[in-house]
């Protein structure tokens, strides 16, 4: 069994036990529900420049804990402080040490869009976001059907939010309805192995429509990834384990918002 494999049948067991916690009908009474959203799709369209979405990241299930004092908060604050143009909040507890409370956390805070990063393959999780502030879900599209994508597309954007939809390789691509996904991500890194590689985002950013906005995710470190995501015609990156690991946060992050100038 795959690593995402693994994730997913855990997920499956999580969100039985939210439904049973938390039938979608009883979202109605939260007020957060109804607080009006800030447009990722807007923020990275609006840039010059490379956008960043910095990440609130704690482990990974192949690297283990990158930071022992971690503060999700702190984190966030630096990011907001230093021109990350959206945070991305992983969520995921048993792999990636995450939790739905630091997106709620962060979301009192926020002056940027914020983006709920889970194994989202319920419309329970995306009322879930929404109701604990999130802008913007990230869907994966080796994670779900052709349908489910749109079906939890739909889901996200009825509740005022947008959709970060993912995916590593090019046979995904039959999955997407391009007239209702315009911002695509593609994870350079391979979800059933973890191996990056950032001539993933190259091969797939050419089997893409001109007029959809791309971000390429993960393995991005240097001066010289940049400009290669940039070549392949990227509007944004998706940054976590660089920013998380370096000395100090926002220096890392000033020093890659100079990279990604026009």
């Amino acid at each position: 069994m795959s690593i995402l494999e693994q994730i997913l049948e855990v997920k499956r067991r999580e969100i039985a036990v939210l439904k049973q916690n938390r039938p979608v009908k009883e979202y109605d009474d939260s007020s957060l529900l109804y607080k009006p959203t800030l447009s990722l799709i807007n923020t990275i369209r609006k840039s010059r420049d490379i956008s960043i979405i910095a990440e609130v990241k704690k482990a990974s299930p192949s690297k283990g804990i990158f930071i022992d004092n971690f503060d999700h908060l702190d984190i966030a604050v630096e990011y907001f402080k230093n021109g990350a143009d959206a945070i991305s909040v992983i969520t995921d507890e048993q792999f990636f040490k995450g939790s739905i409370d630091h997106l709620h956390d962060i979301a009192l805070i926020k002056n940027k869009p914020l983006l709920r990063k889970d194994f989202i393959i319920d419309e329970t999780q995306i009322f879930q976001a929404r109701e604990n502030g999130a802008d913007a879900v990230l869907l994966i599209c080796e994670a779900l059907t052709k349908e489910s994508i749109r079906k939890l597309t739909k889901t996200a954007q009825l509740l005022g939010m947008e959709v970060l939809l993912e995916l590593h390789s090019i046979d995904q691509i039959a999955k997407i309805d391009f007239s209702l996904n315009k911002l695509i991500g593609v994870n350079n890194r391979d979800l059933t192995t973890f191996i990056t590689d950032l001539k993933t985002t190259e091969e797939i950013r050419r089997q893409l429509p001109d007029d959809i906005l791309l971000v390429s995710e993960s393995g991005i470190k240097t001066k010289d990834d940049i400009a290669r995501v940039r070549d392949a015609g990227c509007d944004a990156v998706l940054v976590g384990e660089h920013f998380i690991r370096s000395v100090s946060i926002g220096g890392a992050l000033r020093e890659m918002k100079e990279w990604c100038k026009g």
